[in-house]
C-alpha cells in the first residue's frame, strides 16, 4: 500500500464506483468498507488518502478567475467554517468503491491530528499526529505509515485554509442541500485525485467527503452526531511505532 489519496480503491478491485449519496435523514445510508485482508486495508486507506495508483493525468484548469461572485462567496463560507474548527469529534460511514460499507467514531484536533476508529468485525485504525498517518491493522499488529503531506485530508486538518487561495479549487457549487467544493491534485508518478467537500447549505457545518482515486474510483465518508466543544484526549493520536512495527510497503 502506497500513499497519495486519500482512501483510495485498489485499480485492480472489482466493482463498481460507489456514488456519493446525500446523507440527509440517515447518514448510514451514505457510506461503508469493511477491513481485514490486505485489499481491505487499501479501502479504508483512502478515507485519508492514503494510497496510489499510477494512471493517465487527468486534464485541469485553475479557474479561479471563472468563478462568479457567488461562487467565491461560497467557498469563503466553507473555509471560514473549516478555520473555525480546532477540534470536531463524531461518528462516521464509509462507503468504499464496490458499495462496501463501515462504520466508527472519528476525533480531529487541529492542526493536522485526527483518528478515524472503525466498529467491528474491522481491525483497522488511522491515526494521524500532524506529520504522518497510520493505517493500522490491530489484528495482525502491524501499520502503513504514510506523510500527511501526500493525502487530501490535509487540507480539513489545516489550522487555518483558503480554499481559493491555498488549493487547486476546480467546482463550487450550492443548492438548497449542499455546498460543495471540489479540489483537484496532481502528483508525480501518482497521477491526479479529487477531493470533493460537502457542507450544509443551512447549517454550514461539514456532512461528508468524497475521495477519487487516479483510476477514478470513490470513497465517501459521510459525518454526524458532530460535536466541536468536546474536550478530545490527546493520546489518541500518538502513533505507537512499538507494538506495531510498520510493515513492508
Amino acid at each position: 500500500m502506497h500513499c497519495g489519496a486519500v482512501f483510495r480503491a485498489d485499480s485492480t478491485r472489482a466493482g463498481a464506483k460507489a456514488r456519493a449519496q446525500r446523507p440527509g435523514a440517515d447518514a448510514d445510508e451514505c457510506v461503508g468498507a469493511s477491513a481485514g485482508s490486505n485489499d481491505d486495508r487499501r479501502d479504508l486507506g483512502e478515507a485519508t488518502g492514503a494510497g496510489h495508483s499510477k494512471s493517465a493525468p487527468q486534464c485541469s484548469h485553475n479557474i479561479f478567475s471563472s468563478f462568479d461572485a457567488n461562487q467565491k462567496a461560497q467557498a469563503t463560507r466553507v473555509s471560514a467554517y473549516l478555520s473555525s474548527l480546532q477540534t470536531l469529534v463524531g461518528n462516521f460511514v464509509q462507503v468504499g468503491p464496490d458499495g462496501s460499507r463501515s462504520k466508527g467514531d472519528f476525533y480531529i484536533q487541529k492542526p493536522g491530528k485526527v483518528r478515524f476508529e472503525y466498529d467491528d468485525p474491522s481491525p483497522i485504525d488511522i491515526i494521524a499526529d500532524g506529520s504522518s498517518v497510520a493505517v493500522r491493522d490491530r489484528k495482525l499488529a502491524t501499520q502503513d505509515i504514510y506523510p500527511l503531506s501526500q493525502t487530501p485530508l490535509r487540507y480539513l486538518l489545516s489550522d487555518r485554509i483558503d480554499l481559493l487561495k491555498d488549493t487547486n479549487v476546480i467546482s463550487v457549487t450550492a443548492d438548497d442541500v449542499f455546498i460543495s467544493v471540489i479540489i483537484e491534485e496532481k502528483q508525480a508518478l501518482i497521477g491526479t485525485s479529487r477531493l470533493m467537500l460537502m457542507v450544509g447549505a443551512k447549517d454550514g457545518q461539514l456532512k461528508q467527503w468524497t475521495v477519487t482515486d487516479p483510476q477514478g474510483y470513490d470513497t465517501t465518508v459521510a459525518v454526524y452526531n458532530l460535536d466541536s466543544s468536546k474536550k478530545v484526549d490527546p493520546g489518541l493520536f500518538k502513533i505507537d511505532f512499538t507494538r506495531y512495527p510498520t510493515s513492508p510497503g
